[in-house]
C-alpha cells in the first residue's frame, strides 16, 4: 500500500506514559460500577486540566468540556476493543483535543501557477525530506486556528534550506499577526496560498526565535512597522499550485520540490484522536477542507507508520493512502512556494 507521510503542525498530545494514560489504562480495562467509573474519570480529567494548563471560561464550559471528554472516552474503548480484534486498522487515545468538539475553517485554495505531473517521470519509490534536513521540529499551535501558517512556514523552511543550505524555523506568528489584508484571519483560520502571497509582497519573513510563536492575534505588529522591527530571514517569490485531485501530480512535486502544504479534512473524531495504525479507512471528505498540514514524503512501505505531533500519534507523523480516492482530499488544495 502506498503511503504519503505528513507532518502534524498542531502538536497534539497524548498523556504520558507514566502519568495519565498509565491511570487511563488501568481503570478502562476493568469492570468498575457506573458511578465509580464516573468519578474516577472526573478525577482524571482534573489531573488533565492541571498537566496540560487547561482553563475553562465558566463553570458551565468546564462541565460541557467535562462531557465531551467521557463520550470521547467511550468511543476510544470501542474503538480499540474493535482494533483489539483485528476489526479496526488504527487506535485512537485521549489526546489533548479529547474535552473539544472542533469547529473547523475551511480551507480553500485560490489559482496560480499550476504544477502538472510530467507523466512517465521516473521517481524514487521512497522520499522523506525529514532525513535530507529539510524539516524542522514538529511545532505547537495551541488553541489557535493557525495551521495554516504552519503550513505555509513549513513549506518554506524546506525551499529555504534547498536553496541555501541552511535550516531555519520561521515565524508563523508573523503570517498570524501581519496578514490578515491577504484574506488569513489569524486564530480564525487561513491559506497557504495567501501567506506566501502576504511573504512576497512583505519582502520576506523572520525566524521564530526573533518573532516567536504566541498562539493569539497581537495587534502591536503591522506589516507598515515589519520592516523597521524585524529581519528577514526568508523571501518567498510566489507559489505553484498543484493540480486538483492529480495524486501522481502531488508524488512528483513531493519528490522533486520538496516539502508541499496541503489541505485535509480533520474535522472527524478518528482524526482528532488518533493514536496508531493505518489510517486508510477513515471516513473523511474530499472537499471540506479545515486543516494545513505539510507533506515530508512517501514510501511504498505498509508496515511503517510515521505519525503526527511530538506527543499525537507516534511522533507526530501519519501514513495516509496515496491513490486512494483522494484520502481526505489530500490532493485537493496542494501547493509549495517559490524562492
Amino acid at each position: 500500500m502506498y503511503k504519503y507521510i505528513y507532518k502534524h503542525i498542531h502538536k497534539l498530545f497524548l498523556f504520558s506514559l507514566t502519568s495519565s494514560e498509565q491511570i487511563f489504562t488501568a481503570f478502562s480495562r476493568r469492570s468498575y460500577p457506573e458511578r465509580l467509573t464516573k468519578v474516577l474519570c472526573h478525577l482524571l480529567i482534573e489531573y488533565i486540566l492541571v498537566q496540560y494548563s487547561k482553563t475553562y471560561g465558566s463553570a458551565e464550559e468546564e462541565s460541557r468540556r467535562k462531557e465531551t471528554w467521557l463520550a470521547n472516552r467511550k468511543l476510544v474503548l470501542i474503538h480499540n476493543m474493535l482494533a483489539d480484534q483485528g476489526i479496526k486498522s488504527y487506535r485512537l487515545g485521549m489526546t489533548y483535543f479529547a474535552d473539544m468538539v472542533r469547529t473547523p475553517h475551511r480551507l480553500l485554495n485560490g489559482s496560480h501557477l499550476i504544477h502538472n505531473s510530467a507523466g512517465g517521470a521516473v521517481l524514487p519509490d521512497t522520499v522523506d525530506w525529514r532525513d535530507k534536513g529539510y524539516v524542522t521540529d514538529v511545532k505547537d499551535q495551541k488553541q489557535c486556528g493557525s495551521c495554516w501558517a504552519f503550513s505555509a512556514t513549513g513549506a518554506l523552511e524546506g525551499q529555504t534550506f534547498r536553496k541555501a543550505g541552511k535550516l531555519m524555523s520561521l515565524s508563523e506568528q508573523q503570517l498570524v499577526d501581519c496578514s490578515g489584508d491577504y484574506g488569513n484571519m489569524g486564530c480564525g483560520g487561513g491559506l497557504m496560498d495567501q501567506a506566501f502571497d502576504y511573504i512576497k509582497d512583505n519582502g520576506g519573513i523572520d525566524t521564530e526565535e526573533s518573532y516567536p510563536y504566541e498562539a493569539v492575534v497581537s495587534n502591536l505588529k503591522t506589516i507598515g512597522t515589519f520592516s523597521q522591527k524585524y529581519s528577514v530571514a526568508a523571501t518567498c517569490t510566489g507559489y505553484v499550485d498543484i493540480t486538483s485531485g492529480d495524486e501522481d501530480a502531488l508524488k512528483e512535486a513531493v519528490a522533486t520540490i520538496g516539502p508541499v502544504s496541503v489541505a485535509i479534512d480533520a474535522g472527524h473524531s478518528s482524526f482528532q484522536l488518533y493514536d496508531s495504525g493505518d489510517s486508510s479507512p477513515m471516513m473523511c471528505s474530499s472537499t471540506d477542507l479545515d486543516h494545513g498540514v505539510l507533506v515530508v514524503g512517501y514510501g511504498s512501505d505498509s508496515g511503517q507508520v510515521i505519525n503526527w505531533g511530538i506527543d499525537w500519534g507516534q511522533e507526530g507523523y501519519i501514513m495516509m493512502s496515496r491513490n486512494k480516492h483522494n484520502q481526505c482530499g489530500i490532493t485537493t488544495a496542494s501547493s509549495y512556494p517559490l524562492v
